[in-house]
């Protein structure tokens, strides 16, 4: 019988694991955007105000940041997409919060 060399593994098992992680790339990608568009809706309904878009957009860029240090190395780690993924979730509970606040730009600036 023939012996795979751990080499040999090692590298069909990151050649395997290539589309998952180019998955994950896309999906986090199309999260970011998604979050984008409902800050963007609720401007434009009223729902957010300024000050509160601001703070919403610091948490977008903070996001982003985060997904650019995870790539910056070329390779995003489990370990890192969690950490994106945690970042997500907490900005969009915050963008939830803020259009479903009593706070709207009618009634503050």
């Amino acid at each position: 019988m023939k012996r795979i060399s751990v080499r040999t593994t090692a590298i069909a098992l990151m050649i395997a694991a290539l589309p998952g992680i180019a998955l994950a790339q896309n999906r986090i990608d199309a999260r970011q955007a998604e979050q984008q568009k409902r800050i963007n809706e609720g401007v434009a309904s009223g729902q957010i105000n300024k000050a509160e878009a601001a703070r919403l957009q610091k948490g977008q860029a903070h996001v982003q940041n985060v997904e650019t240090r995870a790539k910056a190395d070329g390779v995003v780690t489990k370990k890192e997409a969690a950490h994106i993924e945690h970042a997500q979730n907490q900005q969009s509970r915050k963008i939830y919060r803020e259009k479903h606040d009593k706070t709207t730009s009618a009634n503050r600036p």
